[in-house]
C-alpha cells in the first residue's frame, strides 16, 4: 500500500525506469532493423529502401537519446530532491525465489 508521498513518487519511478526499459528495447530494435534495411538495399541500388533504413537509424538513435535524458533526470528526482540514496536506474532485477 501506498501511505505517504515519498513512497507514491518511488513507486511511480519504479513504474517509469520499467516503461523506460521497455522504450529502449524498441528504440535498439528500430536502430537495429534501420541498420540491416541500409545496409541490405545499398548494394541493390533501391533508394528508397535506402533513406527509409537511413531514417530509422536516426529516429532509433534519437529516441535512445531521449532515453538516456529520461534516466537522468529520473536520478535526479531520486538523489537530489530527497528521495533517498543514489538509486541505479537500469535493467529490472528479478529476485531469486527462496
Amino acid at each position: 500500500m501506498i501511505y505517504d508521498f515519498k513512497s507514491l513518487v518511488t513507486f511511480a519511478m519504479g513504474i517509469i525506469n520499467s516503461l523506460t526499459v521497455l522504450a529502449a528495447a524498441a528504440a535498439l530494435f528500430v536502430f537495429f532493423k534501420g541498420l540491416l534495411s541500409f545496409i541490405s538495399k545499398a548494394g541493390a541500388g533501391d533508394a528508397k529502401s535506402h533513406a527509409e533504413g537511413r531514417s530509422l537509424m536516426i529516429w532509433g538513435i534519437v529516441g535512445l537519446f531521449v532515453l538516456a535524458s529520461v534516466f537522468g533526470i529520473l536520478r535526479f528526482f531520486y538523489s537530489d530532491l530527497g528521495f533517498g540514496s543514489v538509486r541505479s536506474f537500469g535493467l529490472p532485477l528479478f529476485q531469486p525465489i527462496t
